[in-house]
């Protein structure tokens, strides 16, 4: 027996049409219901599906109501207690030499020394000294003159702790010179010199 096709023109081109659309259909439902599977699959495998505990996942209800509740404070009747309490401790004796009416003057880090106390007119005088934590300082020599401490043409770096130069001056008399940092606003006690 032989198929037969339908006469009519238009009935034979809707017949691949309807044939096309049922295989869409058949198709969309089996890849769904393959999706549906996996992911129910999926879901018991993480743990992430609740149930009765055949999935391996915890079983959790939840209810559209919950909320966090926190109780509210009362009040103990009892005062707090102090973690730390220092009524206990007796207070140290101060020594009477810590306090002083009058204040000393401050000692100056930097110490200078001068190989000679008596030159002629220009012989060299040989300062040297020492200056703890100053490495690397530039010290300037100053000489005093008129009353005020001004800057001899002369500077010194300080290696390690230490320093050493010369100088030559001509003023007659007795002469005083010190150092000074200018950076630390540090000066050193001073020499004196005779020039003769």
């Amino acid at each position: 027996m032989s198929e037969q096709l339908p006469d009519d023109p238009e009935e034979r081109r809707a017949l691949p049409v309807l044939w096309g659309l049922l295989a869409l259909v058949a198709t969309a439902i089996i890849v769904g219901g393959v999706l549906a599977v996996g992911a129910s699959v999926a879901t018991r495998a993480t743990g992430l599906a609740g149930g009765d505990g055949d999935g391996g996942g915890t079983s959790v209800e939840t209810t559209g109501q919950e909320t966090l509740f926190l109780p509210e404070p009362t009040d103990t009747g009892s005062d707090p207690v102090p973690y730390i309490t220092l009524s206990d401790v007796p207070e140290p004796d101060l020594p009477s030499s810590t306090f002083s009416e009058t204040p000393e003057e401050p000692e100056t880090e930097i110490e200078l020394f001068s190989a000679q106390t008596e030159v002629g007119a220009m012989e060299p005088i040989d300062l040297s000294g020492s200056y703890p934590g100053g490495d690397g300082a530039v010290l300037d020599v100053q000489q005093f003159q008129s009353g005020e401490w001004t800057d001899f043409p002369v500077t010194v770096a300080v290696n390690g702790d230490e320093f050493s130069t010369f100088i030559q001056a001509s003023a007659l008399g007795e002469n005083r010179f010190r150092v000074y940092d200018s950076d630390a606003d540090e000066a050193s006690n001073e020499v004196r010199v005779v020039i003769s």
